[in-house]
């Protein structure tokens, strides 16, 4: 077994390990950044789902490749979910099994950049009150602001571009009576453009423009639709100037050219290593397993960063027999979410907009919200007919609908909308056919951290150990929030004129998963372990709560960067000062 030794040694390369990377880096930190998934885009692998590369890891910018990640990032749905989904590089072999729900879903990816790999570059902030009076929180709001200001420069977070189906959404919000909000902190509520980590779009855009819409004839955002399918856009763009920021795209490479970070593929963290001291255990460094030919590394550290993600990282405190209080892996918060969709008559899209289709797979996937602090948020959704069909009509924890099933389930006759539950057959295949003049709204419930929910291990184990056990069930004051979310949402297609509405009525499906390693419970106010000195926490595990609903990344990024710099305060104040 071979050993290595660094200043810090993180645990995963996804939404937030990178920036902390950054920011250690910057700092003269040596930092090696371990990922269990592949690395897109890096040309010491160029074909990373079919074999191990001729090197183990990477310290050099020169090795990403714009061209390359154009080749390995398709666009293509189902193609990109099979690399995407949580598994090994080898998509031959079985994805890493996890107990979840039964009638949700967990969703985890693998590789550099993690789940930012296939997100819509969603920015908001936190609602101010969810962390200024929100359970846990041992920092306020005004303390996260530059590092938020830091964030937002650093990935060109800007307004959402309008294309139809936000302009119809806009005049629905403001017909309903809603504001329109112009602050990124976000105490009322309303609705707004979606702050998002995707460079602007071309000018040229802005018109009937013809043209190549390949780099360098167009530079930023293509407005082709295609975030959650990786969007490696604009093709030919170098590595760094294509338009979604992902972790991968907006922290790696400038974490590369400190030439202080190093980052390994491929490499599934088993254990953390620890020794005893007067205060208890202190982390050493790592134990992990080549995930292409079964070989095991330790790694030997300063400090341990944990950013394997609000699952993985409990699962890996779990197994490695680390002290446990009662909270490890406790409190998961997930935006328990559902989605309504409005269809829309020719004739009302041609007298509100003067177009009688909303194409909703055109322009940015997610580009409009509305805030409530309190009850959580809204985002409008666009994607492609098989998205689109996924995510509104299926996966329903009511039943089918009753016009899909005799004695299915029936919408209230007071309720805003005309059905409700899972859509499938003939009637899917009619509501499919509206699909350019339908809009989708998605709701994020501000749910609270409970300590039924969350990661245990399972009596299951895989090649890395155990796996862990989700649960996850909604508290009467949670279902609340989200139907009056719903009712809002409903409200506001129908002032945009749309002549159905459908709501899916959602499983507790994963997809921002937070608390199961929270502040205050687990974790002090530089993200160390309360039981483990040297141990740090830099993913959205260590969030107390759910933020109020918004969206978890920027504030994920923004917090790793700040516990960056306490790494920094804490183990290494004699190498320089923090930038922040």
């Amino acid at each position: 077994m071979s050993v290595e030794s660094y200043d810090v040694v993180i645990v995963g390369a996804g939404g937030d390990g990178p920036a902390a990377a950054k920011r250690l880096g910057e700092q003269g930190i040596d930092t090696l950044v371990l990922e269990a998934g592949p690395w897109y885009g890096n040309e010491n692998w160029p074909k990373p789902t079919e074999k191990p590369g001729s090197v183990k890891a990477s310290s050099d910018p020169a090795d990403l490749s714009g061209q390359l990640l154009d080749e390995q990032f398709t666009t293509r749905e189902l193609e990109m979910i099979e690399k995407l989904i949580w598994g090994p590089a080898d998509v031959d072999r079985p994805v890493w099994f996890r107990e979840q729900p039964e009638d949700g879903l967990v969703l985890q990816v693998a590789g550099v950049g993690g789940t930012t790999l296939h997100y819509t570059g969603c920015h908001p902030r936190a609602y101010p009150h969810a962390i200024d009076d929100g359970d846990g929180w041992l920092i306020d709001y005004d303390d996260l602001l530059p590092y938020y200001r830091e964030v937002e420069d650093q990935l060109h977070v800007s307004p959402a571009p309008t294309t139809p189906k936000e302009e119809l959404y806009y005049q629905g919000a403001e017909s309903a009576g809603w504001d329109l909000l112009t602050s990124k902190d976000v105490t009322s509520p309303g609705y707004r453009p979606q702050p998002n980590a995707l460079l602007r779009p071309d000018e040229r855009l802005e018109g009937d423009y013809q043209g190549d819409f390949s780099y360098p004839d167009v530079e930023g955002d293509t407005l082709a639709g295609v975030e959650i399918p990786g969007n490696p856009h604009p093709s030919g763009a170098p590595y760094e100037e294509k338009a979604k920021k992902s972790s991968a795209i907006g922290f790696v490479p400038d974490a590369m050219e400190t030439g202080n970070v190093t980052i390994r593929p491929n490499a599934f963290v088993k254990q953390i290593l620890t020794r005893p001291s007067l205060d208890g255990p202190e982390a050493t460094g790592v134990r992990y397993r080549d995930t292409w030919n079964e070989e095991t590394h330790r790694v030997e550290a300063e400090a341990v960063v944990l950013a394997a993600g609000a699952i993985e990282t409990p699962r890996l405190w779990l197994n490695s027999d680390l002290p446990d209080n009662g909270w490890i892996g406790k409190g998961m918060t997930i935006h328990y979410g559902d989605v309504v969709i409005g269809m829309f008559e020719e004739e009302t899209l041609e007298r509100r907009l003067g177009r009688r289709t909303l194409d909703p797979d055109k322009g940015q996937q997610i580009a409009a919200r509305f805030d409530y602090p309190g009850l959580g948020g809204l985002q409008t959704f666009g994607g492609a007919p098989g998205t689109t069909a996924l995510s509104s009509y299926a996966g329903s924890t009511a039943g089918f609908a009753d016009s899909v099933l005799e004695g299915g389930v029936e919408a209230d006759p007071d309720a805003p909308w005309d059905s409700r539950g899972r859509i499938a057959g003939k009637q899917l295949k009619r509501l499919m056919a509206a699909y350019d003049r339908s809009l989708g709204i998605q709701c994020m419930t501000d749910d609270r951290p409970h300590k039924h929910n969350g990661v245990t291990l399972s009596s299951y184990e895989d090649e890395h150990g155990p796996v862990p056990d989700v649960t996850y069930e909604p508290s009467d004051e949670d279902l609340h929030r989200r139907d009056e979310l719903m009712e809002i949402a409903a409200e506001i297609l129908r002032e945009a004129g749309a002549s159905f509405v459908h709501r899916l009525d959602a499983g507790p499906s994963a997809i921002h998963i937070h608390s199961t390693m929270r502040m205050g419970y687990v974790a002090d106010e530089a993200c160390e372990a309360y039981d483990v000195s040297r141990l740090f926490i830099a993913d959205h595990s260590v969030l107390p709560n759910s933020l109020g609903g918004p969206n978890p990344t920027n504030t994920g990024q923004a917090l790793a960067t700040r516990t960056a710099d306490r790494i920094v305060e804490r183990y290494f104040s004699d190498r320089t000062d923090p930038i922040a």
